[in-house]
This record gives structure tokens, C-alpha cells and sequence, in this order.
């Protein structure tokens, strides 16, 4: 892609659903450097869906993902900022509902928030109105799961880390399409799968991505699992899965003997 603007790499990652490290080093770059107006730089953001459903959303933790359906048609998907590893603050697996939309909501602060803004020595906050200081940004959608929404977010360099107290984090550059996309009643799900296979035109392509929440006993048992279940064992090249299982970068990428 060839920049607009001047912009960070934990930006461009934000933006695309890569890691900025990765993007750092894949094109040669400090990872401090500010990128200038006009340069070039190569992005991979290859994935392969994790789950898909006639309707609905499917949001998927490791992969930092979230996926929209409509009428069995992928209709859109972005990066999106979840739960901290801490278990406190993990984003809660499972199936939810869209209750309601809210354009410039209000915040209203949990009470596990507060304490913990007691506890930094900061300001404890009750209720934030709307407005550019508010984290919930502009856009709001509620969900059946308690305390969890998909909002946008004032910090978009946030997005596609796992740096939230629960809720979904997404970029202002897609929030306003996707809350326009979502209806009250509309059916989603929250998956934790790590590790995804996909066959296209004879070549199998292999993803895996970090197990943040620690859900999983062995990542190697489930690469090994998921890509003989898809029959595709002996058209692999172990190297290669190897190599993709020890980077983790949650991309897509080509194994294939």
C-alpha cells in the first residue's frame, strides 16, 4: 500500500489486523519510525474465516477478528480490540444478542472500573456523558452479554491488541458502517480458535495465532488435529507448519508441500 498521510506502523496495524512488530521487520523498519506521505510498504493480512453462519456476527479472540454475515454471505470484517489476558478482563466466550444501538452514548462507569481507577490513584468517574473524552466514542452496540458492548473506540491504536476491560474495540474508520449493518435481535457469537486450516486450488494454508487466554492445552496437538481432520496431512510440508507455528502471527500462510 502507498501511504496518504504520515502515520505509525501500531496505527497501519490497527488498521489492517497486523502485528506492527511484524510489519516493522517484514519491511525493514525501525519501529519507532513515523512513516511520510507517498511510501510504500507491504502488508499481509491474509485470513482464513474461522466460522460461518447464515447471519450474524462471529468474533474470534485469537485472531482479534470480527466477522459480519449476511444471507450465508461474508459481508464485511475488521481488526477489532478485545479483553486483557487478565482474567479479570478477559472478553467472555459465547453465543449473544444484539439488544439495542446507541448513537453518542453515555458511559456508564462499572463499579470494577471505578475500583480500579481508585486503585492507580486516578479520577473516579461515575458516568462519562458523550463527547470526545468518552471510550465508548460515537457508536455503541449492546449486547445480551453483561457489560459487553462493540463500540468505537477514542484510541484507535488499540484496536487488534488485547488491551480492553471486556468490550470490543473498533476503529472509527468502520464503526459507522458496521452500526448501521447491525439490527437489535441479530444474533452473534464470541469463539476462541487459535488455529484455523483452509484448502484452495490444491494449496492448504495454515493459521495460528497466539493463545492469549491460555484456553488451549497444546497449539502443536491442535495444528496436528485440525489438519488431519481435513484429510491433508501428507500434502503438507511439516517445515513450513513448523515455522508458522513458532511465529504465531495469526496470518494465513501458504504450507503446502
Amino acid at each position: 500500500m502507498s501511504l496518504l498521510k504520515r502515520e505509525t506502523l501500531a496505527a497501519i496495524g490497527a488498521r489492517f489486523g497486523v502485528d506492527w512488530q511484524m510489519l516493522a521487520t517484514e519491511n525493514g523498519l525501525k519501529q519507532t519510525r513515523v512513516l511520510k506521505p507517498g511510501e510504500e510498504i507491504a502488508i499481509n493480512n491474509l485470513r482464513i474465516i474461522p466460522k460461518t453462519v447464515e447471519d450474524g456476527i462471529i468474533i474470534n479472540v485469537p485472531d482479534r477478528m470480527l466477522y459480519l454475515f449476511k444471507n450465508n454471505e461474508l459481508l464485511t470484517s475488521f481488526p477489532v480490540g478485545l479483553g486483557l489476558p487478565d482474567k479479570k478482563w478477559q472478553t467472555p466466550i459465547g453465543p449473544f444478542l444484539v439488544v439495542r444501538k446507541a448513537r453518542n452514548p453515555t458511559w456508564y462507569v462499572p463499579k470494577s472500573i471505578q475500583d480500579e481507577m481508585k486503585k492507580k490513584g486516578q479520577p473516579v468517574k461515575t458516568i462519562v456523558p458523550p463527547g470526545k473524552d468518552n471510550p465508548l466514542g460515537r457508536f455503541a452496540v449492546h449486547t445480551t452479554m453483561e457489560g459487553v458492548l462493540i463500540h468505537e473506540t477514542i484510541w484507535p491504536t488499540t484496536v487488534y491488541q488485547w488491551r480492553s476491560h471486556g468490550c470490543i474495540r473498533v476503529n472509527p474508520e468502520v464503526m459507522e458502517e458496521f452500526f448501521d449493518q447491525v439490527a437489535p435481535g441479530m444474533t452473534g457469537e464470541i469463539i476462541y480458535q487459535p488455529v484455523s486450516v483452509a484448502i484452495q486450488e490444491d494449496r492448504v494454508f495454515l493459521q495460528v495465532g497466539r493463545d492469549i487466554y491460555g484456553k488451549v492445552s497444546s497449539i502443536d496437538a491442535e495444528v496436528q488435529t485440525k489438519i488431519e481432520e481435513r484429510g491433508v496431512a501428507d500434502n503438507v510440508d511439516w517445515a513450513k507448519v513448523e515455522d508458522v507455528l513458532k511465529k504465531k502471527t495469526g496470518i494465513a500462510e501458504d504450507v503446502t508441500r
